[in-house]
């Protein structure tokens, strides 16, 4: 197998870990600033209920995007939860196979792994689709829906389908889809931390804080019947 460019090279390597220093950077100063402000405190006795309480609520709240019959959006939504599911599923094996072709080639050169992963990123370009329709086409979707929602779906989309084309691994039959699979990564590294995508960093504070308080009060997780 032909050495790739030095192109390719730099995109697989330099770039990435450039972009993920600058990455973990503005994360650890949005992390640091969050942990400035002190965590509310219960005014409220604890609820009455034995088997609840602030731990088990805000442990209960960190793991409730797993309980979709817990969700009133997910609850009568199956195929839109499936969707969810796989649309991010898709993101996080784009986000291990961009480690994967530079560092561990001879797993990405297995039998049935190109395959696996291209139909993972089919699907979710299925998905992503999808949700990026029904916030164009759902009234109600669409007046929560910021233009920051649409640039960011649509470019994971082109994302998604780089991640497709690259997955074959194989730059002797051309490099451009690695090529642009390695610079739109980078570039995601450095956009993501600026825009809606980042969520997943307030998540664990939110949901913790959320869960801690509202299983003091003995509400939360919901008694089973």
């Amino acid at each position: 197998m032909p050495e790739p460019s030095a192109l390719l090279q730099f995109a697989e390597n330099q770039l990435q870990i450039a972009a993920l220093v600058f990455m973990a950077v503005v994360y650890s100063l949005k992390i640091r600033w969050i942990l400035r402000f002190p965590a509310g405190k219960d005014r409220q006795a604890p609820g009455a209920r034995a088997d609840n309480g602030a731990r088990r609520g805000a442990v209960h709240s960190l793991f409730q995007v797993a309980f979709p019959w817990e969700m009133a959006s997910t609850r009568g939504h199956p195929l839109l939860y499936a969707g969810f599911v796989m649309f991010h599923v898709g993101v996080a094996a784009s986000i291990a196979m961009s480690f994967l072709i530079p560092y561990a080639p001879g797993v990405m050169a297995a039998p049935g792994v190109a395959p696996a992963l291209r139909a993972v990123f089919g699907l979710a370009l299925l998905s992503g689709g999808v949700r990026l329709f029904r916030r164009i086409a759902d009234p109600a979707v669409r007046a929560i829906t910021t233009p920051d929602d649409y640039i960011s779906l649509t470019l994971l989309l082109v994302w998604l389908g780089l991640s497709f084309a690259a997955a074959p691994n194989r730059p002797a039959a051309g490099e451009g889809p690695l090529v642009a699979y390695f610079f739109t990564t980078a570039f995601f590294l450095i956009y993501v931390p600026f825009s809606k995508i980042s969520h997943y960093i307030y998540y664990p504070f939110s949901r913790w804080y959320l869960g801690r308080t509202l299983g003091h009060r003995g509400v939360y997780p919901l008694a089973r019947s």
